[in-house]
């Protein structure tokens, strides 16, 4: 009988669902009709994306008793649906749109239209205005969140004392919370990813992901309007990817937030990327490097021609030592140019230039018009294509410095790397000057950190690459009796029981010296052969570099494992 009675129910529900789209038809074609007469557009704002600027131009109240929404703006040009165009309220709303400098222009919406639009206002309703995708933040407030948010456990105790007061607006002030806490700590990205019961909610803090703490899904509805609002994203698309972004205003400075949505099993997975200039904002002598290899790039990126290429995963940190450079080589009396993707830092006197693919700016096409504006140094964001790589090899030597990035696992893949890329072997001899290979690993916190004594396959592994070490620095005092390790305090508030405290790199380097330069006249060397013929330069490769960083006490031997290959050596 049960059985029966739920057909019964699920046929009514059904016929229910087939009557109110009839309805809803229905309605729309009359709004059409009605349109005509009145000899307006109609629209229905059912499957368009409501602009929050425009929708603030009138008030929530004034909006509903009117029966009109200011839905879209360009410029001073505001669209706005209304129910009935005679209504002396509509007029009004006319009126005072036009006195105040915009020009209206009316459109035809049934009531189902304006109800969609008026939910928006809830999303919105204590927000700042958010103009051209930029987010207010206002010193007091963000001052309020660093010293609140100033440590790991504080952060998860003011996200989650905002998550439980579910007041109105608490979406606005959630965000808020949520990057004022990220800046402060050095977050890199933001993590929101829905799963079954709850919300995940994660920062990648020195390179790995933390959690902060579970949103239920009720509370997230609403941050994910929030954010699709400023980010520039369609509220109603939630079965597609979308991509937005917006920039903090913060003391004179701007923080350029990327935001990358898709959809999941359930829900709309968002992430949020954060571009801090002070992140990447590394002095040279602070990129970490051995004082030896530190000497030769300094001296190599002083040179008025050639090219120095950077090379790694994602992350790595390549984009910071290109900028590094370039600030090391500035002076005012030449020109430098970058072509980037994106700009993440913006560099006072440095002409800087953004890839843009729609409009048919790659780095080729940017690269062959920086090189028509007369520079003294270029930085391609990256090589990845044979054009791109042939047009820096001549630049390189026509009088350039080039700064660039590949991707490669290390410095003696760079040359072959080139060549599948179709260079001659005897014009990067000429052209490639400097080839870096770096990883970043994460400090180890200073205030929790213990020393501790290798065990016999970890000392095994330290002695080996240890004594490659002192075939290059036979001064090299460090031994593998002592390193360091993480501590067991889960509470640190320094780390927030991490254990690392920031990342620091290591490095390798291989330089275009008359060795390689006979390789390659040879033809097509591989990486183990340049590997061999570099030996005698002497610089660190990135185990041994690392290894050093062990002994001193800056990184561990597992965080060091986690990035640089150790096995096979």
């Amino acid at each position: 009988m049960s059985l029966l009675t739920g057909d019964k129910s699920d046929k009514q529900k059904a016929e229910d669902e087939r009557l109110e789209e009839y309805y809803r038809k229905e309605e729309e074609d009359l709004v059409k009709i009605l349109a005509d007469r009145h000899g307006i557009p109609y629209i229905s704002l059912l499957g368009v994306s409501v602009n929050g600027d425009a929708l603030r131009l009138i008030p929530e109240m004034q909006s509903r008793e009117a029966g009109a929404v200011a839905f879209a703006m360009a410029g001073k040009k505001i669209l706005v649906a209304v129910i009935s165009p005679e209504k002396t309220a509509v007029k009004q709303i006319v009126e005072d749109l036009t006195r105040t400098g915009y020009t209206p222009s009316l459109y035809m919406a049934s009531h189902a239209s304006l109800e969609k639009a008026w939910r928006v206002y809830g999303d919105i309703s204590l927000a700042e205005a958010t103009q051209a995708g930029v987010f207010d933040i206002s010193g007091k407030d963000l001052g309020a969140y660093i010293g609140e948010a100033n440590t790991f456990f504080a952060l998860k105790e003011l996200i989650e004392k905002t998550v439980s007061s579910r007041d109105k607006g608490g979406s606005s002030r959630m965000l808020e919370v949520m990057l004022g806490g990220a800046i402060s700590l050095n977050a890199s990205d933001i993590h929101l990813e829905p799963e079954d019961k709850m919300v995940r909610m994660r920062y990648r803090l020195d390179g790995m992901l933390q959690d902060v703490m579970d949103i239920p899904h009720d509370v997230y509805k609403y941050l994910l309007s929030r954010i699709k609002l400023i980010s520039g994203m369609k509220l109603n698309v939630t079965k597609t990817a979308q991509d937005g972004r917006f920039s903090i205003k913060l003391e004179g400075s701007d923080i350029e937030i990327r935001s990358s949505l898709i959809p999941s099993a359930y829900g709309e997975s968002f992430v949020m990327r954060i571009l801090n200039p002070k992140s990447i904002r590394v002095p040279f002598e602070e990129l970490g490097m051995d004082p030896y290899f530190f000497s030769i790039l300094e001296k190599e990126i002083k040179k008025p021609n050639g090219m120095i290429l950077t090379t790694g995963p994602t992350g790595s940190g390549k984009t910071t030592t290109l900028y590094a450079a370039l600030q090391r080589v500035y002076n005012p009396e030449i020109k430098i140019i970058t072509i980037e993707d994106p700009i993440e830092y913006h560099l006072e006197g440095v002409s800087q230039s953004q890839v843009n693919n729609e409009k048919e700016y790659t780095f080729l096409n940017g690269l062959r018009a920086a090189l028509r504006q007369d520079p003294d140094v270029i930085m391609v964001g990256e090589i990845r294509d044979p054009e791109t790589a042939s047009t820096a090899i001549t630049a390189s030597l026509t009088g350039h410095l080039v700064l660039s990035t590949l991707h490669t696992n290390s410095a003696a893949g760079v040359i072959p790397r080139l060549i599948d890329l179709g260079i001659n072997p005897k014009t990067i001899a000429y052209a490639l000057t400097l080839s870096l290979a770096q990883r970043l690993v994460r400090r180890l916190c200073e205030t929790c950190k213990k020393e501790v004594s290798p065990g016999g396959a970890q000392k095994e592994k330290i002695d080996r690459i240890l004594a490659d070490a002192r075939k290059k620095r036979p001064s090299l005092a460090l031994t593998a009796e002592r390193m360091w390790v993480p501590g067991e305090v889960s509470a640190c508030k320094t780390c927030g029981g991490s254990g690392y405290k920031g990342r620091i790199g290591v490095h390798e380097g291989i330089v275009t010296d008359t060795t390689i330069a006979s390789l390659l006249a040879e033809g097509n060397p591989s990486e183990r052969e340049i590997k061999i013929a570099t030996l005698p330069q002497n610089i660190f490769d990135m185990a041994e570099d690392g290894i050093v960083k062990v002994l001193g006490g800056i990184t561990s031997l597992e965080e060091l494992e986690r990035v640089v290959d150790l096995s096979e050596r």
